[in-house]
């Protein structure tokens, strides 16, 4: 028929994927060109491109990123054409990475020290940080659903694993997590954004787990407590299916 018209509800989501390594799928391995932000194909930004006909994807999630860097590298990827976005931001600015390294090296005390300084970070400086990030987001996307994406739990307490941390420096570990959930659900609910608690998803899959989804110190060291592919395809795409379908 001459004249067609295909209603805007036909075409696909015009996607955008922003945020650090949890998002970038850094763990996931087959990394392609992305160089240092390590954006894996097996990611679940990839994996929900692939799965739901897309009309643009625009994955520019990268390794290491902080909250300054989403806002000075990544947003301008967004517009009013945009869908859907999705972001994991805040670990970085947080300081876990060095958590994880002093929780490595350092005694129980040293560990639990550093985590509370994380803690304290994540409670008073990380709100206003991540207030920018999702305000700019919003007014840079203002159709676009906006999808706030957590980290799980690193640990399952009293496990299987016989060597490695020690259950006072898991415990720990797995605190620092909940604070970081706990005040990015807060940030993301009152910027009117949608969260997703991964927490829950990843119960029985953490470190020292039967079926875990996270590699634990590996070789190369920056894939160390990242998901696996599994955690990816498995852990986060359903979350992220759970709110988009």
């Amino acid at each position: 028929m001459l004249g067609l018209t295909i209603p805007a509800s036909a075409a696909g989501p015009n996607y955008v994927a922003l945020g650090d390594s949890y998002s970038s799928g850094v763990g996931a391995g087959d990394y392609g060109s992305s160089g240092d932000c390590r954006r894996s194909a097996n990611s679940y930004p990839q994996l929900w491109a692939n799965s739901h006909g897309v009309s643009s994807f625009s994955f520019v999630a990268c390794s290491g990123a902080r909250t300054g860097d989403v806002l000075s590298k990544q947003v301008s990827a967004l517009s009013a054409s945009t869908t859907v976005a999705t972001i994991s931001v805040g670990g970085n600015d947080a300081g876990f990475a060095d958590v994880m390294t002093d929780c490595t090296l350092g005694s129980d005390q040293s560990c639990v020290d550093r985590v509370e300084v994380a803690k304290d970070y994540a409670r008073n400086t990380l709100p206003g940080l991540l207030d920018n990030v999702y305000s700019e987001m919003r007014d840079r996307a203002p159709n676009a659903e906006i999808i706030v994406l957590g980290y799980p739990k690193f640990y399952k307490l009293n496990g299987s694993c016989s060597v490695g941390l020690s259950e006072t420096k898991r415990a720990a570990i797995n605190s620092g997590s909940d604070t970081l959930a706990e005040v990015t659900a807060k940030r993301a609910a009152d910027a009117g954004l949608t969260f997703v608690d991964m927490r829950g998803p990843f119960t029985g899959h953490e470190i020292c787990s039967g079926d875990r989804w996270l590699h634990s110190l590996v070789w190369p060291i920056i894939e160390s407590y990242h998901p696996t592919k599994e955690g990816q395809a498995l852990g986060y795409l359903p979350a992220l299916n759970a709110v988009t379908d």
